[in-house]
């Protein structure tokens, strides 16, 4: 697996490819970007052939270990891997430890254990078991086992708590760097470090300089998730970590999917990210618009200064809540489809998005689905939002590439100082 960069802003963003990845090292991923969120390898309410009428996916497919943990003697007895278990064809494996969306206890790690939560519960991983797992599944990427409870909002999360998740996290590292090279089933496929440290610069740089002495082929930048500390502490640590970690290998952020919220931390050195903020707004009964068109427009330059008149433009900031509450918030880039408002509005979901649901249906149709509670609303908002999102990626990707970051941030993200803000 090879980073190719083909602009790096010092101490700032990266724009690129990720080339050569997997055991057959034909799939490349553009950078910035992010890896397909997946429930057991399938998108949420989609099927696969659903799901590929949409076009420029990603060619990196994310499976959350907790979701097939209980399911190892089945994957073990079938020996061919999770890929062809699960009719992924054409696309490399990512495996993570944790699922992003569902919320996990904290209080349930040891020196030798961590713990995961799946269908079934709670089910508890040693290195060894977790590197079962591994075999049994033959992913093409994934992160090494860590501890990373310290990210759960807790305040009070001690000193010495965060230096033990940093001590615990590498020598799971270590462990499993061992286990790696002696398992033939795992040749070909890379491990990504995890860096810890919660909210101390400290243990953080610690955890980056010591993770980057391993032979890793990438980094997974956990603890940051929205909601566990605030926005401009994230982007100060994250910052701090690049400029420890090396430039030629990615780094995959877990747990922030909020547009405002990855750009900024694609602007602190971050390349890559977990898709499932779609799925959190598809089950808000939500859709994602976007405005991603920044191309220069005189016309449109000259009203928009008219209407600006007193106001001007920020950003959303993100209200003070917690992990699982930011989860079930609206955000500033959403409608509500359950809202009476669209009952009578024949329009597509948003102007120009080319989707399925946007190319058939009207507002008013979803509405309806919504308010009867038809399966086929989760279809077509899903189809929806995983265009826009991935829209979102590629039009800061050519923004980035054309220097026009600043007019896309105050396009996609800028909110008047005179509307109504909503809370995240």
């Amino acid at each position: 697996m090879k980073l190719e960069l083909t602009r790096v802003v010092q101490g700032g963003y990266r724009l690129g490819v990720l080339k050569e990845i997997g055991r057959a090292a034909q799939t490349s991923l553009e950078v910035p970007g992010c890896v397909l969120y997946t429930r057991c390898g399938t998108v949420p309410h989609l099927t696969h052939d659903t799901l590929h009428t949409l076009r420029n996916l990603p060619s990196v497919t994310q499976l959350s270990l907790s979701t097939v943990a209980g399911h190892r003697e089945v994957l073990e007895e079938y020996k061919d891997g999770f890929k062809k278990f699960a009719g992924l064809h054409d696309t490399a494996l990512y495996c993570s430890l944790h699922d992003p969306v569902t919320p996990r206890p904290p209080g349930h790690i040891t020196n030798k254990t961590v713990s995961v939560w799946g269908s079934g519960g709670r089910i508890e991983l040693s290195v060894a078991s977790f590197m079962a797992l591994q075999k049994a599944l033959r992913p093409d990427l994934y992160q090494s086992m860590a501890d990373g409870e310290t990210w759960q909002g807790d305040a009070t999360t001690s000193r010495k708590r965060i230096r033990k998740s940093v001590d615990r996290t590498l020598a799971h590292l270590d462990e499993c760097l061992l286990i790696h090279s002696q398992t033939a089933e795992l040749q070909g496929a890379e491990m990504l470090g995890v860096v810890e440290g919660g909210d101390s610069l400290e243990e953080r740089v610690r955890s980056a300089k010591e993770t980057a002495k391993r032979p890793v082929s990438g980094f997974c930048l956990d603890g940051f998730q929205t909601g566990s500390m605030e926005p401009w502490l994230r982007t100060q640590l994250i910052a701090a970590v690049a400029g420890e970690l090396p430039e030629d290998k990615p780094r995959l952020l877990q747990g922030v999917g909020r547009p405002d919220e990855v750009v900024a931390c694609v602007e602190a050195g971050v390349d890559l990210f977990e898709s499932f903020f779609p799925f959190q707004v598809t089950e808000r009964g939500c859709a994602l618009t976007f405005d991603l068109d920044i191309s220069p427009d005189p016309e449109r330059a000259v009203l928009e200064l008219a209407e600006e008149g007193d106001e001007t433009w920020e950003s959303e900031e993100s209200g003070d809540v917690g992990p699982e509450d930011g989860a079930q918030k609206m955000t500033a880039f959403e409608m509500d489809l359950k809202d009476t408002k669209y009952r009578d509005d024949f329009t597509p979901l948003t102007e120009g998005c080319g989707c399925y649901c946007c190319t058939n249906h009207q507002r008013a149709y979803v509405h309806h689905l919504l308010m009867t509670n038809e399966l086929l609303a989760g279809v077509l908002l899903m189809l929806h939002n995983t265009a826009q999102y991935h829209a979102f990626f590629s039009g800061l990707r050519a923004a980035l590439a054309s220097d026009q970051l600043e007019p896309f941030k105050k396009r996609v993200l800028g909110r008047r100082v005179g509307q109504k803000k909503a809370r995240f």
